[in-house]
């Protein structure tokens, strides 16, 4: 069995299994009015996991009520997101033993993982007055393997270069669910389009592409098929595709 595995937990819910270690990135567990999709592991179920990754503080990025669970059942795991958020974070009741806050130009040890921070822009960059960033996008290393969590992002002038820094990309996790007027007036903010995805992969020529973000919510779709098919156009066997299938392992 490969060191290395990702699984697919719906909208950017990730598994991330590297060496000893088991981490979730932006897994949605909790039931919400309009989502489409169940959670296909119920967030009391979720056991032995060494850490708990959110991008942002989105309910289906951050979800609070199951962080609280989870920071109950898996006591030694630890938990990350970006610090702006760590007053609230603590407010929930989660140890202070347990949080791993991070900025953009940081990385954080969980056993045989490393993650590393860069800024995300959703749609905005918008950082604080200190500097620190309310989303943010990780670089996930272990056991010889890189693995690249978009979050939630537009592609900002810079960013390729920011990615590029680290090294060949095995895998990539990418929201393709774009981005309109009638959103935005919503207050749905939002991502990359298909297309800005499609050259974002091509540019970075990961080892494999995963469209993310599409399946959960009615109001705020993504096209995977669309994405498939323009990145093969466009790219052809220079970067591979997947559409992912719920909680299907791939060993890297």
């Amino acid at each position: 069995m490969s060191l290395v595995s990702i699984a697919w937990l719906g909208q950017m819910g990730l598994r991330i299994r590297m060496g000893r270690t088991t981490i979730l990135v932006d897994y949605f567990a909790s039931n919400c009015p309009g989502r489409t999709t169940n959670a296909p592991v119920p967030a009391g179920e979720v056991k032995d996991i060494d850490g708990f990754v959110g991008t942002h503080d989105h309910l289906d990025h951050i979800d609070r009520g199951a962080w609280r669970i989870w920071a109950s059942n898996c006591p030694k795991a630890r938990f990350v997101f970006p610090s702006i958020h760590r007053q609230s974070i603590l407010g929930d009741g989660i140890p202070e033993e347990q949080l791993l806050p991070i900025d953009a130009g940081q990385c954080v040890q969980i056993g045989d993982i490393t993650i590393h921070a860069i800024p995300a822009a959703h749609e905005f960059l918008s950082p604080d007055g200190e500097g620190r960033y309310p989303c943010l996008q990780y670089i996930i290393e272990g056991s010889g393997k890189r693995i690249y969590h978009a979050g939630d992002t537009l592609r900002y002038e810079g960013m390729l270069p920011l990615l590029q820094a680290f090294g060949p990309i095995d895998a990539a996790l990418l929201p393709i669910n774009g981005r309109d007027g009638a959103r935005y007036r919503r207050d749905c903010i939002g991502n990359m389009t298909f297309q800005e995805a499609v050259d974002l992969a091509g540019e970075l020529r990961a080892g494999l592409v995963i469209p993310g973000h599409w399946d959960m919510f009615a109001d705020n779709p993504g096209n995977p098929r669309a994405f498939a098919d323009y990145l093969d156009a466009k790219y052809g066997v220079t970067v591979a595709c997947r559409i992912p299938v719920l909680m299907e392992e791939i060993a890297l």
